[in-house]
């Protein structure tokens, strides 16, 4: 038996004839501001425009309408809350267990313009077989390579060295704030 799955209700801007009150503040397709008119000419004018009346917010009073294509504002909207979020994304550094000198400063490189670009970076190093119980040579390894980092570029520790069933992960963020770690 399947179980549905709870999905939020996402609030949607009120649209033409949704729109509860008498009078609105509008605002026209070109973002010039109209003034206070009734609703029933409010819609009327983006009838007119072949567009639709958008209840853009409803904090004040009276609420403020824009005439606005709806899908367009939504997609936009839409655009704007994943623009607006937080910190970027995850990228991935993997290093091995009997890494070359020459591969480890690729990996810097790599990671330096990662958090140049505002991304967190996850740098994981699997152990395979045997590695496993030589968990201190691999923290180690980790340990030479943020301080190779650290000449390049000051970096701040967003979650400690953890251990993980196929390895050791550590994730961190570009420091703001000169060269003091966390």
């Amino acid at each position: 038996m399947f179980k549905r799955r709870y999905t939020p209700y996402k609030k949607k801007p009120l649209i033409n004839y949704g729109i509860r009150a008498k009078e609105i503040r509008l605002i026209d397709a070109t973002g010039k501001q109209i003034g206070v008119i009734a609703l029933e000419e409010a819609i009327k004018k983006a009838k007119e425009n072949g567009l639709d009346l958008i209840q853009v917010t409803e904090k004040v009073y009276p609420p403020v309408c824009k005439i606005l294509d709806y899908r367009k504002y939504l997609y936009k909207e839409e655009k704007k809350k994943k623009s607006s979020r937080k910190g970027g994304e995850i990228k991935g550094i993997r290093l091995r267990f009997n890494i070359a000198e020459h591969d480890v400063e690729t990996r810097i490189r790599q990671t330096e313009k990662f958090l140049k670009q505002g991304n967190k970076v996850k740098i994981e190093m699997n152990l395979r077989g045997r590695e496993r119980a030589l968990q201190n040579f691999a923290k180690d390894k980790i340990a030479q390579f943020l301080k190779k980092l650290e000449e390049k570029i000051p970096y701040k520790i967003e979650r400690e060295l953890k251990k993980e069933p196929r390895g050791l992960t550590i994730i961190i963020s570009k420091n703001q704030h000169g060269k003091i770690k966390e």
